[in-house]
């Protein structure tokens, strides 16, 4: 099956040669689709430094809309059977692929999320961090009846037409929640499996707040009870 994967980029000139590499170096994705969200560093001359080969396509948003817009365009110009979301910074590790993959190739589900809370190697989290989205996930699982262990990750992939069939409107950090209100109350069962996690330190530019954990909580209630 063709695997696309989609990698929403902001403002991360340090890093998002190296995330392609490591894609690559997968040799599992058929595509990958990078939608730079108007960067104002040097991104995007390190994007037109890159080769782009026959697998890598590089879509420029001018105006910084946020991470949720960037993966909405990323779902409209992917073409493959299983999209997988990818962070440009080195949170994620791309050789985590293969069990991600694995249970929707082998039809056990049609959505999977990588969590880092299932026992995968790990660095450790900021403990408010940690508390934050252990508390979005549980409010998650009470509204939408389910039993996630990490409804905040990076890691979601999902079969190609099952995002096409779902209107999303989230165009920051709250496309988190949207994607997993609108997939459960669709009753799509996702599938968790175990991720290794290296979280960055502030000052490297994680760039999520309790602001955004304040609108991730509204949108979960919001789409409770609205489509």
């Amino acid at each position: 099956m063709k695997l696309s994967v989609i990698i929403p980029c902001y403002n991360e000139e340090q890093t998002v040669a190296e995330i392609i590499k490591r894609v690559r170096a997968t040799e599992l994705a058929s595509e990958i689709v990078v939608v730079d969200d108007g960067s104002t560093d040097g991104t995007r001359d390190i994007l037109d430094g890159i080769d782009p080969g026959d697998d890598l396509k590089i879509v420029l948003h001018e105006k910084n809309q946020g991470k949720g817009a960037a993966v909405r365009t990323g779902f409209q110009t992917a073409t493959g059977e299983i999209f997988l979301i990818q962070d440009a910074d080195l949170e994620y590790d791309p050789r985590d692929y293969p069990v991600l993959v694995k249970p929707i190739e082998e039809g056990i589900s049609k959505v999977v999320y990588g969590s880092r809370f299932l026992g995968g190697p790990r660095k450790a989290m900021f403990f408010w961090n940690m508390i934050a989205n252990r508390t979005l996930t549980l409010v998650t699982n009470i509204l939408y009846d389910a039993i996630l262990s990490d409804m905040e990750t990076c890691y979601k992939v999902f079969r190609a037409e099952v995002v096409k069939e779902i209107p999303l409107r989230s165009r920051r950090f709250d496309f988190e929640p949207e994607v997993t209100a609108k997939i459960l109350k669709r009753g799509y069962r996702i599938y968790e499996v175990p991720i290794s996690y290296n979280g960055r330190e502030w000052d490297e530019g994680k760039k999520i707040s309790w602001k955004d954990g304040v609108i991730a909580l509204w949108t979960l209630f919001r789409y409770r009870f609205r489509d």
